[in-house]
């Protein structure tokens, strides 16, 4: 069974008994096999219910690290039951969390999460990239290939830093917790049964792909489809039908009236009140109609919507909601047009972090060791899997990571040099906040 979290603060030897210079040198020693490591998980294509083979290589490699294994499926219907859960896209069935478990002799410092998600977005158009996007491929200094960003830099930047630690006769002197989650994409379901588990910590980190920065703020998500009823009829007379898609738009158009009431100044909250437009409306796929000569009968939008830290996306949901009915009810152009909305995918609320908490100056106290300056500070404008941890684990969380192009679009990569900063950062980070003993 995961432990729960550690009361201990004091750490165990210090990480300048440790030796700082030497945990850099063992992190720059093990960069060409964090590469290879890279370079093996980009090559596995690990779509939304296809992460089982990249999930065996995570369990493969915990197992060398000389971790306990803990691989298990999500139990949907006990999720269910938990505050966070957000309705799935696919079946649970085959699709497991891998967790690499490190339990000290004796338990003096601070426990720790070290999370990423296995899974990747789709690759769209795959001859618009340069290269095949599940071909890994090194040029100038970064490494292009769907998910080579977006997180799996981030994972191996995790494994690799426990291994530093490892490799000089080192280990964190407390309870430490290498996890693999699916579905971060999509629902982030696969982190929250990591908590429903009992997996709590002193801190969580997760390195996604911020360029080196330290979260402290996030939206919420909200994602659905608008489903859009029309009256079919011939282009001959194309007055006897009702157009859905373009009554699709219509809809739309109210939608993006809700999206600009939200973005107002006086309705930003304050982690987000220098940025111009925080949160976001966006479609991400349309499909509708039968036949180019026939008035298409209907319409389906999938919706993202991003909102405010502070709301329940049930009242948010409720909104959108009630925004596609009213359009039905009071637009003239929408005169005997059907929507609905169904909720799928992310029901995700925004959360905040103290930045002067401990965990987050123990993180910036490593990056400067590395880069000689304090880390910059980000209010992100997605969601990541920290909400699991903030809102419903008890687990205070941050996303630190390396720098990452193109993410969800064409051609992504990784900076190869960033993702060995990181590697290095959080083996000074897990050195200073757990505290060492020797393996």
């Amino acid at each position: 069974m995961p432990a729960s979290k550690e009361g201990g603060n004091d750490g165990g030897r210090s990480i300048a008994a440790a030796d700082r210079d030497a945990i850099l040198g063992a992190v720059m020693m093990l960069r060409e096999e964090g590469v290879r490591l890279l370079a093996d998980l980009v090559r596995i294509p690990s779509l939304l219910g296809q992460e089982g083979p990249a999930q065996d290589l995570m369990a493969r490699t915990f197992v060398e690290l000389g971790l306990e294994v803990d691989r298990f499926v999500i139990d949907e219907a006990a999720l269910k039951t938990q505050p966070g859960w957000s309705p799935s896209l696919v079946s649970y069935e085959g699709r497991e969390n891998v967790v690499g478990i490190h339990r000290p002799r004796v338990a003096t410092g601070r426990s720790l999460i070290l999370n990423g998600h296995i899974d990747v977005v789709p690759t769209g158009p795959e001859e618009l990239w340069s290269a095949p996007p599940f071909e890994p491929v090194v040029r100038q200094g970064r490494m292009f290939g769907r998910g080579a960003g977006d997180m799996k830099a981030g994972i191996v930047a995790y494994v690799m830093a426990f291994k530093a630690l490892k490799s000089l006769g080192l280990q964190p002197a407390a309870p430490v917790y290498l996890q693999s989650v699916v579905e971060e994409e999509c629902t982030g379901n696969g982190a929250l049964a990591c908590v429903a588990r009992g997996y709590r910590a002193d801190a969580a980190v997760i390195p996604e792909p911020f360029n080196h920065t330290l979260q402290t703020a996030q939206v919420g998500v909200v994602r659905c489809e608008l489903e859009v009823t029309g009256r079919p009829a011939h282009v001959l007379d194309t007055g006897a039908g009702l157009n859905a898609i373009e009554a699709a738009y219509r809809v739309l158009s109210h939608l993006k009236r809700l999206e600009a009431a939200l973005n107002h100044p006086e309705g930003r909250h304050p982690a987000y009140a220098h940025h111009h437009h925080p949160y976001n409306l966006n479609v991400g796929r349309i499909e509708g109609g039968e036949w180019a000569s026939s008035v298409p009968t209907r319409c389906r939008m999938e919706l993202r919507f991003g909102f405010p830290p502070g709301r329940a996306a049930s009242d948010v949901s409720a909104e959108v909601e009630r925004t596609v009915m009213d359009a039905c009810r009071s637009d003239p152009e929408l005169a005997g047009i059907a929507a609905r909305v169904i909720f799928r995918g992310f029901q995700a609320e925004g959360c905040t972090i103290d930045p002067a908490h401990p965990m987050l100056e123990a993180l910036d106290a490593a990056h400067r060791s590395v880069f000689g300056a304090p880390a910059p500070r980000l209010a992100v404008t997605c969601t990541t899997d920290v909400r699991n941890f903030v809102l419903y684990g008890d687990t205070p969380a941050t996303c630190y990571g390396p720098e990452a192009e193109r993410i969800h679009g064409i051609d992504e990569s990784v900076s190869l040099d960033s993702v060995a900063d990181v590697t290095a950062v959080l083996a000074l980070f897990m050195a200073e906040w757990c505290g060492l003993e020797g393996s």
